[in-house]
């Protein structure tokens, strides 16, 4: 694609994003999908206007990219505006190709070019790469966001980069850093994903990838420059070292959602800080996590896949215009409201 028309494409479809977006004057709710890509990520977030973002593609392989279809057509849509891949990593970004034999993507949307270079990432990020010739290819920076006009999109961290500046409310000192032990350095992927904030109104959705703790801390140390979120997704599928008090405690999710597998991710360490979390009224899992034991698994009512048998139910969360907000279990149809 020539330059010129490479940049008129980057400039219309990012830019900086400033306050808080408003709910567009519509009976449609706001719909996020937590898709079982069985311990990876695939959330489909589909605007009132119908206008979608999926962030993370799940493994290759075909499975996971018919459960994100199958996602699409529960939420009433044919295509996929933008695909975000927080980072290269096959549980991530490995189900891209399958996915636009499937459907049509718009843009993709990255941090740029894979950081690894063993055998397996170049495969990996060289499959991606090949997938997306067909498609807008955009590259985005903290403080860079999305033109959705009844959500706001905003990137938080981005290729091993983060905010300089607190969000509007924001940047209060944080209590809890002081109690943080020196986190470990990742120098591997994902400490370059793409971390997102999704605004509806004053509902806020907090989704870091699998930003480690070092770059988390970043993000909240000394001073919280995020603020808080309603809805959590834990990093890191919900693992160990990530995810640490001095970050999740912070934010004062009122729900959290782990996106484990039955043997990967949901560790007892990392489930224990979250449902301790002040305000939390509930903490939600995509697996049961089979490996912590039921003291550190939620009620089976809030978990979509109690075992190896039980694969592919998604989590739901529907917000509504006038800020009511409520989570369903699709394999078996319980949800529970939040109110305003």
């Amino acid at each position: 694609m020539h330059r010129a028309f490479r940049m008129s494409i980057l400039n219309a479809v990012i830019w900086v994003v400033l306050g808080a977006a408003a709910p567009a004057k519509s009976a449609k709710p706001l719909q996020i999908y937590f898709i079982d890509v069985e311990g990876g990520q695939a959330t489909l977030v589909v605007s009132p206007s119908k206008r979608s973002l999926l962030i993370d593609a799940g493994w290759a392989g075909g499975r996971d990219a018919d459960r994100i279809v199958a996602a699409m057509k529960s939420a009433g849509i044919k295509k996929l505006d933008y695909v975000v891949i927080t980072h290269f990593h096959g549980d991530h970004v490995g189900g891209a190709a399958d996915l636009v034999q499937r459907t049509k993507v718009t843009t993709f949307v990255d941090h740029g070019p894979d950081i690894e270079d063993s055998a397996t990432a170049k495969e990996t990020y060289a499959a991606y790469q090949k997938a997306i010739t067909r498609a807008t290819h955009v590259t985005v920076k903290p403080g860079q966001g999305l033109p959705f006009k009844d959500i706001r999109v905003q990137f938080l961290a981005a290729a091993g980069e983060h905010l300089s500046s607190p969000l509007p409310g924001a940047g209060e000192a944080n209590l809890y850093c002081a109690s943080e032990k020196e986190p470990p350095l990742d120098v591997t992927e994902n400490s370059q994903s793409l971390g997102l904030l999704i605004t509806y109104g004053k509902f806020r959705f907090l989704d870091l990838g699998d930003l480690p703790a070092k770059k988390e801390l970043e993000l909240v140390c000394p001073n919280n420059l995020i603020g808080t979120a309603d809805l959590l997704l834990t990093t890191h599928h919900g693992g160990d070292p990530d995810n640490p008090k001095a970050l999740v405690w912070a934010l004062h999710p009122r729900v959290a959602v782990i996106n484990n597998g039955e043997h990967k991710g949901g560790s007892p360490e990392v489930w224990q800080i979250v449902h301790d979390s002040p305000g939390l009224e509930d903490l939600w899992q995509l697996h049961y996590a089979a490996d912590a034991g039921r003291a550190h698994n939620s009620l089976e009512n809030l978990i979509a896949n109690t075992d190896a048998k039980s694969d592919g139910h998604f989590i739901q969360v529907t917000v509504e215009p006038d800020g009511e907000w409520r989570v369903k279990n699709s394999r078996n149809g319980y949800e529970k409201k939040y109110g305003r």
